[in-house]
């Protein structure tokens, strides 16, 4: 038998006005985990779609043990034993974590599916992977972590000989990435290959036996990943050399412009105050559940808080909707930006528009002219890579997508912008580039407030830093004190 379990021989693959694969070929052996890298874009989607039958190659070959098969659809893939973990989730919202564990492969008794079977089954199995929830709880009621706990949990129940992990750790928090780190290796032990794509490069390091970068449609390299240094997979990622990671201008902190004392939202967050000035970028750190995200959506009015002051410009103001936010000078940058952050199904117009539509009236008629014009303006501004305006935003890569949701509140004039987890799932080159997006808006005088999971880049990207901890602020960290021991020393200690 071959020692490859995969083989995928001069993959071509063409879309209308582009060539999204160029002969690229990339082989997995059995029972290594076998990391591929890119920017978004790259190419690295395409081909794992083409594994999985969503789409069909327009050239080359697939060798699966040793033998030239041909996968036209996700039910023949699974067939052969190939499991895919989605970046986007794949479940269900409606029914259960059972439900969606075991979806079209129900077991019944006598003609009747047997749910205590069924519940009890699945149980056990959520249990001896370490995740804590229940199979009886609906997608709907779990948070963006357990979704994706369950979208892994949903392959692993398959007992694949080949998964495909496409950027499973994005929702999780360190915790839980550590558990699922050890189902990877415990896999491994058992013969299991695992393709892993991830833009976070230390896991990358800490996991594969193997890595393969694709830039733009082609291979770049491919060898044993203890053969690279980073700084060497960054650059033949992104064709240039990326000498800081986190490129934060210091800069003096101008007048006050947001003061919060004591919001609470009851048993979310406790008695949170803090100050944000103009120029400043000021980073939310804690654990997952510490409470940044409803922080955040209490002052930008997403969501109601009990009680607490707000001040904008030394102005008392009591904001009680997203409109009002927005009146007041605040945008929000959501944590999941094809949920809340888009309009995937509309064009890249309509999504930059959509929050200030007073700006392009001309009486009570929009100027499509003038509507046009303004997108264009900040679509080269911020390096919107697309081949159109009118190109639908669902189309578009993460990190495109993503300058289109800057390029929403820009258009907004807004001077107070909470960006939350405003890299995840983007690739290191236009991390970069967001990074060098904030420091401009800074310099322009616009004020941010930073929440992110990744710790280096909460720190190396803020001024100063509030690490919250089970809903309360456990401390306040200048630009010198925040270092990684120092964060986590206050995320854990409530």
């Amino acid at each position: 038998m071959t020692d490859y379990i995969l083989e995928m021989h001069n993959i071509t693959k063409r879309f209308p006005g582009v060539v999204a694969l160029n002969d690229v070929s990339f082989k997995v052996k059995r029972g290594e985990i076998h990391a591929l890298v890119g920017e978004n874009g790259a190419g690295k989607s395409t081909l794992m779609k083409i594994l999985n039958g969503v789409y069909q190659a327009d050239e080359g070959k697939i060798v699966l043990n040793g033998k030239h098969t041909i996968i036209r659809n996700t039910t023949e893939a699974k067939a052969h034993g190939i499991g895919l973990v989605f970046q986007d989730l794949n479940l269900v919202n409606t029914l259960s974590v059972a439900e969606n564990l075991y979806i079209n492969r129900l077991a019944k008794r006598h003609g009747r599916i047997a749910w205590k079977t069924i519940f009890r089954e699945a149980q056990d199995f959520i249990d001896s992977l370490g995740f804590n929830f229940l199979a009886t709880e609906k997608i709907e009621h779990l948070s963006a972590a357990q979704k994706q706990l369950v979208e892994i949990a949903k392959v692993l129940a398959l007992e694949n000989e080949l998964i495909v992990m496409d950027e499973p750790t994005s929702s999780l928090t360190t915790t839980e990435s550590e558990i699922l780190f050890n189902i990877i290796k415990n896999l491994k032990q058992k013969g299991v290959s695992i393709i892993y794509i991830s833009h976070k490069l230390e896991e990358v390091f800490s996991l594969s036996d193997t890595t393969t970068i694709i830039r733009d449609g082609e291979v770049i390299d491919s060898g044993p990943t203890k053969t690279f240094s980073r700084d060497q997979i960054v650059e033949k990622m992104v064709g240039r050399s990326v000498t800081t990671e986190f490129p934060r201008k210091a800069c003096e902190s101008g007048e006050l412009v947001l003061k919060v004392d004591n919001i609470t939202r009851k048993g979310l967050v406790e008695d949170i105050s803090f100050e944000l000035h103009k120029g400043e970028i000021l980073g939310f750190a804690g654990l997952i559940g510490s409470g940044r995200t409803e922080v955040a959506e209490a002052i930008f009015g997403a969501e109601s808080y009990d009680s607490g002051v707000i001040n904008i410009r030394g102005k008392k103001v009591a904001i009680h909707s997203t409109h009002q936010a927005k009146q007041e000078g605040i945008g929000l940058l959501t944590e999941d930006r094809k949920e809340t952050g888009l309009v995937l199904a509309y064009n890249l117009i309509w999504n930059i528009s959509i929050t200030n539509i007073d700006k392009i009236k001309k009486k009570y008629f929009i100027s499509e002219k003038k509507e046009a014009q303004l997108a264009n303006e900040l679509s080269k501004e911020l390096n919107i890579k697309t081949p159109s305006l009118k190109q639908y935003a669902i189309n578009l890569s993460g990190g495109n997508q993503q300058k289109v949701v800057f390029a929403k509140w820009l258009f907004s004039d807004v001077d107070i912008l909470i960006l939350d987890e405003p890299t995840r799932g983007i690739d290191v080159g236009a991390k970069y580039e967001i990074y060098l997006l904030m420091n401009r808006l800074a310099e322009q005088g616009k004020s941010i407030i930073l929440i992110s999971s990744e710790l280096p880049e909460v720190i190396g990207m803020s001024d100063r830093l509030i690490v919250l901890s089970g809903g309360k602020k456990m401390g306040e960290l200048n630009r010198e004190e925040a270092t990684p021991e120092a964060v986590m020393s206050l995320a854990v200690s409530n």
